[in-house]
C-alpha cells in the first residue's frame, strides 16, 4: 500500500506540475501587470474595510478563514522538510512561488466571488466547482473537482495537520498522541457543528494573534543570532542557484521541494482559497481578489520565512558538502518536522521554546483543519444542489473527525504523502481551469481600477462586462 501511495505521489508531483505552478504564476503576474507589487496598499485597505452580513462574512473574516487554511503545519514542519530534502535553497523557491502565486490567488479568488451563490440556509457558497460549471459549462469537470476536494480536504489533508500537532505535543510535554487526538476531536466537533460563522469568528481571533506572536519570537531569535544572518542569506541564495558544486547537486531538488511545500503552504492555485473568498460580503469581486492575494504574502513571506530563519540562523542543520550522499543533514537526535523548529527556539529560550512552537502549531494546524472542513462542506453543498442528500454533511463531519484521529497516531511520512496527493490533484484541476477561465477575473480587475480612478466605490455589473451566468450579481442589481 505504501509503495502504491508513493508511486501515485511521484506521478502527480512530476516536473510538469512544478513548472505549471510557476508558469501560471508568471503568466498571471504579467496579465495583472504585477498586481502583487502595485496593489499592496489597496490590499491592506480592503482587508480592513467592509462589513459582514446575514449571508456573508466580512473581508477580514474571509481573509482569516483563508489564512487559517494556509497557515498550518506547512509553515513549520513543511518548511523544515523542504530544507531537509531540497537544501536551504528551497526557501528561496518558496518565496518565488509565493510572489508569483499572489497573482494566481487573485484570479481564482475573484472567480470564486463572481460565480458564487446563496445556499438553502442563505449563506454564500462558491469555489472552483461553481465557476467551472458556470463559466466553462463542463459539469463533469466541476463534479470531478468537487469530489477530489471532498476527499482531499475531508480525508487526506486533515491527517497531516493532526499528525504535526501530536508530534509537537509529544516533543514539548510528552503527551501521548492518543490523548492529543481525543482533545482535537472534542474541540473540532464543537466548532464544525456550529457552521461557517462560528469557524470564521474563531479564526479571526486566533490566526492573527498566533501569526504575530510567532513572527515576533522569530525576530527575537534572529536578533540574538544577528552575526549569522549574512551567512544565512548567502547560504539560501547559493543553494537556490547552485553557485557551488555541492549546491549544484541539489538544485533540482531545491526547486521541486520549494514549489511543492510553497504550494502546500500558501495554496495559491490549489483551489482552496476561492471557497473562503466567496463567503465574503463585498460590493465588487475584485475587492476580495486583492485581499486573498495579500494572504499569500502573510503565509509564505512572513510565517514560513520566520520558521526558515529560526532553523538556519540557530544552526539546526549541519550544512556540508561531502562527496556524495545527503548534503543537508539534521543534527543528531532531532526529528524532521516540528522538532527542528522546536529545537531552534528551545536553544535560545530554554524551557520555553519547544512549548511555544507546540502551542503555535496547535492553533495554526487546528484552524487549518477547520478551514479544510469548510472547503469540504462547500463542495458537499455543491453536490447536494443536484442529488439533495442532506445526510452527506453529517457523514462528512464524522469522517473528518475520524481522519483527525487516524492522522494523529499514524506515521508522519504516510500523512505527508497522502496530503501531497490531495494538494497535487486539486492543483492540476484548478490551475488548468483558471487558465481557461481567466477573462472574467481580468475584466473585473480592469473594471475595478477604472471605477477607482473615477473616485467611486466600485460596484459590479457582470452584464456590462459581458460576463454571463453570474446569477448572484444579476439578482443583486
Amino acid at each position: 500500500m505504501e509503495q502504491i501511495v508513493n508511486t501515485l505521489n511521484s506521478w502527480i508531483w512530476s516536473p510538469p506540475l512544478i513548472w505549471l505552478c510557476l508558469g501560471a504564476g508568471l503568466y498571471f503576474s504579467i496579465r495583472t501587470r504585477f498586481l502583487q507589487v502595485r496593489g499592496v496598499r489597496e490590499m491592506i485597505r480592503l482587508m480592513l474595510s467592509g462589513e459582514k452580513s446575514a449571508a456573508g462574512v466580512s473581508p477580514f473574516q474571509a481573509l482569516a478563514l483563508s489564512l487559517s487554511g494556509r497557515v498550518g503545519i506547512g509553515n513549520i514542519a513543511g518548511v523544515a522538510t523542504a530544507i531537509y530534502f531540497g537544501g536551504p535553497g528551497a526557501v528561496f523557491w518558496m518565496w518565488v512561488v509565493a510572489f508569483l502565486g499572489a497573482s494566481t490567488a487573485y484570479v481564482e479568488s475573484t472567480l470564486g466571488q463572481i460565480y458564487k451563490e446563496t445556499d438553502d440556509k442563505g449563506q454564500y457558497r462558491g469555489g472552483p466547482a461553481y465557476y467551472i460549471e458556470k463559466a466553462m459549462g463542463q459539469r463533469w469537470y466541476a463534479w470531478l473537482f468537487a469530489l477530489v476536494t471532498v476527499v482531499a480536504t475531508g480525508f487526506l489533508l486533515p491527517g497531516v495537520q493532526a499528525n504535526g500537532i501530536a508530534a509537537s505535543m509529544f516533543n514539548a510535554w510528552g503527551i501521548p498522541p492518543t490523548a492529543t487526538a481525543t482533545l482535537l476531536v472534542v474541540a473540532l466537533g464543537f466548532i464544525i457543528f456550529g457552521g461557517v460563522k462560528r469557524i470564521a469568528a474563531f479564526a479571526q481571533v486566533v490566526v492573527p494573534f498566533m501569526a504575530l506572536a510567532y513572527m515576533l519570537v522569530a525576530l527575537v531569535i534572529m536578533f540574538l543570532n544577528y552575526a549569522q544572518i549574512p551567512e544565512m542569506f548567502l547560504l539560501v541564495f547559493r543553494s537556490a542557484f547552485g553557485m557551488e558544486a555541492a549546491f549544484g547537486a541539489v538544485l533540482g531538488l531545491a526547486i521541486e521541494w520549494g514549489v511543492k511545500r510553497g504550494i502546500y503552504s500558501n495554496e495559491a492555485g490549489q483551489g482552496t482559497g476561492p471557497h473562503a473568498a466567496a463567503a465574503a460580503e463585498v460590493s465588487h469581486p475584485a475587492k476580495q481578489g486583492y485581499v486573498q492575494a495579500f494572504s499569500v504574502y502573510v503565509d509564505t513571506l512572513l510565517v514560513c520565512s520566520a520558521t526558515a530563519f529560526m532553523i538556519l540562523s540557530t544552526g539546526m542543520y549541519n550544512v556540508n558538502s561531502p562527496e556524495g550522499g545527503m548534503l543537508y543533514e539534521a543534527l543528531p537526535g532531532i526529528e524532521v518536522g516540528p522538532g527542528f523548529a522546536q529545537n531552534a527556539v528551545e536553544g535560545i529560550l530554554p524551557g520555553y521554546g519547544a512549548a511555544f512552537v507546540a502551542l503555535a502549531l496547535l492553533f495554526f494546524a487546528f484552524t487549518t483543519i477547520l478551514a479544510y472542513y469548510y472547503m469540504a462542506e462547500t463542495n458537499v453543498a455543491y453536490i447536494n444542489r443536484r442529488v439533495h442528500r442532506p445526510w452527506m454533511t453529517f457523514v462528512l463531519r464524522v469522517a473528518i473527525l475520524a481522519a483527525v484521529t487516524f492522522g494523529a497516531v499514524r506515521s508522519a511520512e504516510m500523512a505527508w504523502t497522502l496530503g501531497d496527493i490531495g494538494v497535487g490533484l486539486m492543483a492540476w484541476l484548478n490551475i488548468i481551469a483558471i487558465l481557461i477561465l481567466q477573462k472574467p477575473a481580468l475584466a473585473a480587475l480592469r473594471d475595478y481600477e477604472r471605477q477607482k480612478g473615477e473616485g467611486l466605490d466600485p460596484t459590479f455589473d457582470p452584464e456590462a462586462l459581458g460576463i454571463r451566468n453570474a446569477d448572484f450579481w444579476r439578482k443583486r442589481d
